[in-house]
């Protein structure tokens, strides 16, 4: 798979300061979270990032497939649904977690499940901003992320091509 124009590669570094970023963010908010739901695959590591950093201790996935083949969005497919008990009074008190909110389609339809808790994600394109309530830093709509867990060393085409002056 060759490299988009706009590439965004994080690495694991990176990662986890803009994870602990979002958890910094959140902990500032006048609201205790219950428990954390964090959307499967992308959402697992920074739930567990936030979980330490706010002390939260009840984890819950809520398991879906929207990206099949890496590159483009395809239907929803809800894998594994949310606990019963997390979802009492609309999900009130629960934080839903995610890496990356790309058109929004994924958060729209978690957030069906759960109107009233509080969704974040470390990364959000412009069509998702609106499905979220708190995110660390906005790319835009036409670059692709590469995400540590993606990710092996390999040599990088430098942005300008050919000699300059």
């Amino acid at each position: 798979m060759s490299l988009p124009e706009k590439a965004f590669p994080v690495s694991w570094d990176q990662f986890h300061r803009d994870a602990r970023a979002l958890a910094w963010r959140l902990a500032g908010l006048p609201q205790d979270f219950r428990a954390i739901v964090c959307i499967t695959r992308g959402g697992l590591v920074p739930a567990a990032i936030i979980s330490r950093e706010l002390n939260i201790r009840l984890i819950d996935t809520v398991c879906v497939a929207s990206y099949h083949d890496y590159v483009n969005q395809g239907e929803f497919n809800l894998l594994k649904g949310i606990a019963p008990e997390l979802m009492t009074n609309e999900g009130e008190g629960i934080l839903v977690i995610d890496d990356l909110t790309d058109t929004g389609k994924t958060a729209s339809e978690v957030r069906s499940l759960m109107p009233k808790a509080h969704f974040a994600c470390v990364y959000a394109k412009p069509k998702g901003v609106p499905t979220i309530d708190t995110f660390i830093t906005e790319v835009s709509q036409d670059t692709w992320i590469y995400f540590p867990w993606d990710m092996g060393f390999t040599y990088q085409e430098p942005i300008a091509k050919g000699p300059k002056g």
